[in-house]
């Protein structure tokens, strides 16, 4: 045996696997359980809405070029007129095929600038993730976006119990958001069987200020003493002329309360 297959050998047996089933996507490292030491890493929020006695909301900004949407809307708009023109050209009334394919390129044109219109105006900017500790919950605003502008993109909020979570980091690479992303596995009571995962904050270049969000949220959850005051103060700038982060009243006061 080559000295190159037993050293790829060695490697392969000392590759660190999650110890959550199954494993992420991108996978990096499990962070420290709950209630383990949190040290040397110091808890720090990188944003935060609010932050009180009962209840944290962390927003959750995505990397996209919010304004270049209302940009190629436009442009992807402009080919419709001079499509519908050329059906009036005399000489392709009669040409079926030729008028078929005209139609679906509209339709395509009309469709991307659709879906692109639909993002900038629609979409939740910043969709947060409430920690109530008075409750041990964690409540996950979630909407869920498609590549399909013509149906229906519904908002759905996820409730979790906060023992059920684990930490873990993922790392994206060769993309226009690429970095490090901390990811929350809900997993079955008592067992790393994973159920279901959120994401608790969008890729950053320092996996410090991932390994400091988490333990943030595990010492508030504790009770503990943490900071308030966040890395980053600045909101994004992601525009949108209505209000696109809506919670059910019901939830909304459940997520703010303590239980009675």
């Amino acid at each position: 045996m080559s000295e190159e297959h037993e050293i790829s050998m060695l490697m392969s047996q000392e590759r660190k696997y999650s110890k959550l089933t199954p494993q992420a996507e991108k996978w990096e490292e499990d962070l420290p359980e709950k209630y383990d030491l949190q040290q040397p890493i110091s808890p720090k929020l990188i944003r935060v809405n609010e932050i009180n006695d009962t209840w944290m909301e962390i927003p959750r900004y995505e990397n996209i070029w919010w304004w270049g949407l209302w940009v190629f809307s436009f442009i992807g708009i402009c080919p419709v007129p001079f499509i519908y023109l050329i059906f009036k050209l005399p000489g392709f009334g009669s040409d079926t095929q030729f008028r078929v394919t005209l139609c679906l390129f509209m339709f395509v044109f009309i469709s991307m600038s659709f879906y692109l219109l639909k993002v900038a105006l629609l979409v939740p900017r910043g969709t947060p993730v409430r920690f109530n500790r008075k409750r041990q919950k964690v409540y996950v605003y979630e909407h869920q976006r498609s590549i399909w502008p013509w149906m229906r993109w519904p908002t759905v909020i996820k409730v979790f119990d906060w023992t059920d979570i684990h930490g873990e980091m993922l790392m994206y690479s060769g993309r226009y958001d690429c970095g490090h992303r901390l990811s929350c596995a809900v997993c079955k009571r008592g067992t790393y069987e994973v159920i279901d995962r959120f994401l608790l904050s969008y890729t950053v270049g320092d996996n410090r200020m991932i390994r400091g969000l988490w333990n943030h949220c595990c010492l508030y959850m504790q009770y503990k003493p943490v900071p308030e005051t966040p890395l980053l103060t600045r909101k994004p700038l992601s525009w949108t002329p209505v209000n696109t982060v809506r919670w059910p009243e019901d939830l909304d006061k459940e997520s703010k309360t303590a239980p009675e």
